[in-house]
């Protein structure tokens, strides 16, 4: 929501006035100086929007205010008031109206397109928060990060390595919805105070790695890819069951972490519709932009989610530190899963992690059942994985 400053207004005091954290609200406005605030500069208020409410006869600001649990001084403001006494009748007052429900759809499975959206929607709501692209896709969709904390630790998550995995998008997603609404209500997170969180890290999440997959997932192949799309599916139309990207390569299988085990005992030889680790490892952009992003973060602990078997993965080679076994009991204790230290696999962008960078690395694996899983069971992998994303952050 913006405002527009008067004189002796200050950040401290709109943090009082609509009850936002000073710091949200400082960092919703990087590029105005706090100590200097000019009389008519624009400033972005979060977690609010403006909702336009038409002045019947013998309405007043107390009136209103009080009907609407508003303060008299919010509405000014966000009028450009100078006499709270002077309302017109049909004329259109606009009153300042908190977010509390989740602006992230969860109702239908979406692709890269309406996941651009809602990032642009979260973005407009919540200006501390940064979007920005870390790569783009074969067929040239962006891969989008949300940046969202200052502190010192650095924690990552990501979802939709592979296409049909879909849900673990709208999963995490909806985990950063609940945190940004927590944020700018000063509200915890199973008792957790996330503005500590918001302090102490800094929180990065790619949310769809794999959006060309996802989108032939959910919308079938692009007109100019149609005949080799096919051709890799096996002449089949239906491509429910794809995990890989769009040339067929399995994103999951692509990291130098023994990846030559992986090309040689995976039975497809050329690309497929899951499990054909690529040419050689780092093939795929998509690989590359993920590879890259860590290379350049160095973050202290990431989080990729999957689907499959309520359980999850933290070890590899021995190369994994003394504290994932610490986050991974916590893991076990707050959601309900399994913790499964070692697992015959290589080549994953958890494996790759923990091999490079001797941190702590995870492979959440969502739900049970067939893949894609159905929509009728994001409620429960909501309420058990919340534990997860809440615990990565303050531990």
């Amino acid at each position: 929501m913006e405002v527009r400053v008067r004189e002796g207004d200050s950040y401290a005091y709109y943090g009082r006035l609509f009850m936002v954290p000073l710091e949200l609200i400082i960092d919703s406005n990087e590029n105005v100086n706090p100590s200097n605030l000019k009389t008519g500069t624009k400033i972005m208020i979060p977690g609010y929007v403006s909702i336009p409410y038409t002045i019947k006869e013998e309405d007043t600001l107390w009136k209103i205010g009080n009907a609407k649990n508003l303060s008299i001084d919010a509405m000014m403001i966000l009028n450009q008031m100078q006499n709270p006494n002077k309302l017109t009748t049909g004329e259109t007052l606009y009153l300042p109206e908190r977010i509390t429900q989740q602006h992230v759809s969860s109702k239908l499975p979406y692709g890269s397109e309406i996941l651009m959206k809602q990032l642009k929607t979260l973005k407009k709501l919540y200006p501390f928060i940064n979007v920005d692209t870390v790569g783009t896709s074969v067929l040239g969709n962006p891969i989008q990060e949300i940046r969202i904390g200052k502190g010192l630790k650095k924690v990552h998550m990501n979802a939709s390595f592979h296409a049909n995995e879909w849900i673990t998008t709208m999963v995490l997603m909806n985990l950063v919805n609940q945190y940004l609404i927590s944020l700018t209500n000063r509200s915890p997170l199973r008792g957790i105070n996330t503005i500590n969180l918001y302090n102490d890290t800094e929180l990065s999440i790619v949310p769809m790695v794999n959006p060309d997959g996802v989108d032939l997932v959910l919308n079938g192949p692009p007109t100019s890819r149609r005949e080799e799309i096919i051709n890799i599916n096996e002449g089949s139309d239906e491509f429910v069951h794809w995990k890989a990207n769009i040339r067929g390569v399995d994103l999951n299988n692509q990291f130098p972490a023994n990846w030559e085990i992986e090309q040689e005992r995976k039975a497809p030889k050329s690309p497929a519709p899951r499990d054909f680790p690529g040419k050689s490892s780092l093939s795929e952009p998509e690989a590359i932009a993920m590879a890259d992003l860590i290379k350049k973060n160095q973050y202290d602990r990431i989080l990729a989610y999957h689907t499959q078997g309520e359980e999850f993965y933290w070890g590899y080679e021995g190369f994994e530190p003394p504290d994932s076994e610490v986050l991974a009991r916590e893991f076990e204790r707050v959601s309900g899963y399994k913790a499964i230290r070692n697992f015959d696999s290589h080549a994953g962008f958890k494996d790759w992690y923990i091999q490079e960078y001797k941190r702590p690395g995870f492979t959440i694996e969502l739900g049970r059942g067939i893949n894609p899983l159905p929509l009728s069971q994001f409620k429960d992998i909501i309420q058990k994985v919340e534990g997860i994303f809440i615990a990565s952050l303050y531990l």
